[in-house]
């Protein structure tokens, strides 16, 4: 999966605590608090994907469809052991770390259960894609340690390129399943932001990080420019799609 422009490629060196390391960083408690609910939210996202992922194999078409998926999640319940164990290894309780973000983003996938496979495809594809962009932006303002770590659990697992494919070929095969998906894309990204939103403005940390307490570099009008690039890539995405946006 192609990533967009983000904050992190255009840092061209870092400065403040995007400069330092953990041990460094985290003599700030206010620091320490943010990464740590930033931890717990991408963990539990990884877990919650190695769920929905296993659930979508089942309405997988074919048995090669079923495998691919089904590597995937194993792929995303890796990161979600990676994240569980630098938690543990930073002396935080990894389960107490995701209880906060667990509510809102169960939420999330029920309200955005898919109806069938082309649905879930798309889905996984435009939502994960948008917490992805979401994550690395702020990740470009993280210590080097945990900005890593952030970078390494984002990797694409596949299902970019695999949803594209599939998607394209269905809408080729029946051009009214571009409306429809079109439509459904849409109600994902407004659910996504939404979700996005309510988790930052209920942890303090979280908040401060993005609007400039502790992340150097981020302001209001920061914010701003950084969801207006996290849009400007889902229209790409959806293009890709051969969706509208």
């Amino acid at each position: 999966m192609e990533t967009p422009d983000t904050a992190a490629e255009h840092a061209a060196e870092h400065t403040g605590i995007a400069a330092q390391d953990w041990a460094a960083a985290s003599a700030d408690p206010q620091y320490r608090a943010a990464v740590v609910d930033l931890l717990g939210a991408l963990a539990y996202g990884e877990l919650a994907a190695f769920e929905r992922l296993a659930e979508d194999a089942k309405l997988a078409p074919t048995l090669a469809d079923k495998a691919e998926l089904a590597k995937m999640a194993s792929a995303e319940f890796h990161h979600f052991e990676q994240l569980r164990d630098r938690l543990s290894a930073i002396d935080e309780e990894p389960t107490a770390a995701m209880e906060p973000f667990a509510q809102a983003l169960d939420d999330f996938h029920r309200q955005t259960a898919p109806s069938d496979w082309l649905e879930g495809l798309v889905k996984a594809y435009v939502g994960d894609s948008i917490a992805s962009d979401f994550y690395r932006e702020v990740a470009a303002r993280l210590d080097g340690d945990t900005r890593a770590l952030v970078l390494a659990v984002l990797d694409d697992t596949g299902h970019g390129n695999f949803a594209v494919e599939k998607v394209r070929a269905a809408i080729e095969a029946d051009p009214r399943v571009g409306g429809r998906l079109a439509l459904w894309a849409r109600r994902l990204m407004g659910e996504a932001l939404s979700q996005a939103q309510r988790v930052v403005a209920e942890r303090d940390a979280l908040s401060t990080m993005l609007v400039g307490g502790v992340a150097d570099g981020f302001d209001l009008a920061e914010v701003g420019r950084m969801f207006s690039r996290i849009t400007e890539a889902h229209t790409k995405r959806m293009a890709a799609l051969g969706l509208a946006a």
